[in-house]
């Protein structure tokens, strides 16, 4: 009976294992639907795919690129983040999946995304800053040590997606299991801009054990770190204090 049984569990093992596997992005992506807004909708093409970016304010010398969550939609954000960043021209990109573009968001895709969005802006403005909440604070640090940028804004960031995975799966060998790492730690020692990290008291999706980890990974520039005290991982930029902080850091954007 005993063998019986570890047979059963060593199976059940398997099989969850294998079930995480198949369905790693199904947990780690959630498309948001097409919504509609009153600015601006640019089709970018990249590996095939038609990628869609919402400009805000267009025609300022500088400009914000702007990653969002995982289930952020940016149509829906848009009209806040213009109305706080008037002074810049912001750009939201939809993920692939989210909103209005099309395909299907992988780590890699998504680089090259916001590379190519970079690139295609770059001619336009004299210098440009990045943001990135959550699993977009992954996409900014890419983007940081890959193009030049000014500013770095990670709201509510990790140090990897696999670290993050593995507290919620410790039985699990997460790092075998997922194809999307998100490495934001192994970059942050290259990232030369000024940086800000911006932390929830009470975030318990992306715990402050990780966001720590990533604070001390930097290593040619130190991060100002702000802790927004009462509010969670979701409800962080409900708080009025949330794009004060992000306003006098991102300043005049030079």
């Amino acid at each position: 009976m005993m063998k019986s049984a570890i047979t059963i569990l060593v199976a059940v093992y398997v099989l969850a294992g294998l079930y995480l596997y198949i369905k790693q992005r199904s947990f780690l992506y959630f498309p948001t639907k097409e919504n509609t807004e009153k600015y601006k909708n640019s089709m970018m093409e990249n590996g095939g795919e038609k990628i869609n970016i919402i400009v805000l304010n267009e025609g300022h010398k500088n400009a914000i690129l702007y990653f969002g969550g995982n289930a952020e939609s940016m149509a829906l954000s848009s009209d806040y983040i213009a109305k706080q960043f008037p002074a810049f021209t912001v750009y939201l990109l939809d993920y692939r999946g989210y909103g209005k573009s099309t395909g299907k968001a992988t780590e890699e895709a998504l680089y090259s995304d916001a590379l190519k969005l970079y690139d295609t802006i770059k001619p336009k403005h004299q210098h440009i800053s990045v943001g990135g909440r959550s699993l977009g604070s992954g996409i900014a640090t890419y983007v940081a040590v890959n193009r030049e940028v000014t500013r770095v804004a990670l709201i509510t960031p990790y140090d990897s997606i696999v670290n993050v995975a593995q507290g919620m799966y410790p039985v699990f060998p997460v790092s075998l299991l997922l194809d999307d790492h998100y490495n934001s730690a192994s970059r942050a020692k290259e990232i030369t801009a000024r940086t800000m990290i911006v932390m929830a008291e009470n975030d318990t999706l992306i715990p402050a054990k990780y966001t720590k980890n990533l604070i001390g990974s930097f290593v040619k520039i130190k991060p100002e770190v702000v802790t927004i005290k009462n509010r969670g991982h979701s409800d962080i930029s409900s708080d009025e204090r949330y794009y004060k902080i992000m306003q006098d850091f991102i300043g005049d954007g030079e």
